[in-house]
């Protein structure tokens, strides 16, 4: 059931992130909510695999945990510095907060990582989805509007 509304959500959030885009110039702030589209749009490659909308396929499936991996190795870089645009959801509460956020971003980094390298049936993959929904909750609830 709880798999379900994490993948709601996750639609939704792809819906929404082009509106999102729209009208943000500071460039910093552009280069974290693409890398954040980026991880978004990967999990959306897996959701669908899981809901059974598209084919299941392993390589296709391990490629998207090791983006997810490599985007939020890189969300670390995009947020050291301090950036505002009105249009940004990221809370002060990232710089004040920064190890920990840090250490968020390397959690799943590690996870994806690693659950990348299991993946080679659909139970695997599956078996990763609340987890990594857990792991982007866990960030997103101290640190994003």
């Amino acid at each position: 059931m709880e798999f379900r509304y994490f993948m709601a959500a996750t639609l939704a959030l792809g819906a929404t992130t082009a509106l999102a885009h729209t009208g943000v110039k500071n460039p910093a702030v552009m280069a974290r909510m693409n890398g954040m589209s980026a991880i978004s749009d990967n999990v959306e490659v897996l959701g669908t695999m899981a809901k059974g909308q598209v084919a299941f396929d392993a390589a296709s499936a391990k490629m998207a945990a090791r983006a997810i991996a490599r985007h939020s190795a890189e969300s670390v870089d995009l947020f050291t510095a301090q950036e505002t645009d009105p249009k940004s959801e990221a809370l002060p509460a990232i710089w004040e907060n920064f190890d920990d956020f840090t250490a968020k971003a390397q959690d799943l980094e590690a996870f994806a990582n690693e659950w990348s390298e299991k993946i080679s049936t659909l139970e695997d993959m599956r078996a990763g989805m609340r987890p990594l929904g857990q792991s982007c909750k866990a960030c997103h609830s101290l640190y994003r509007e």
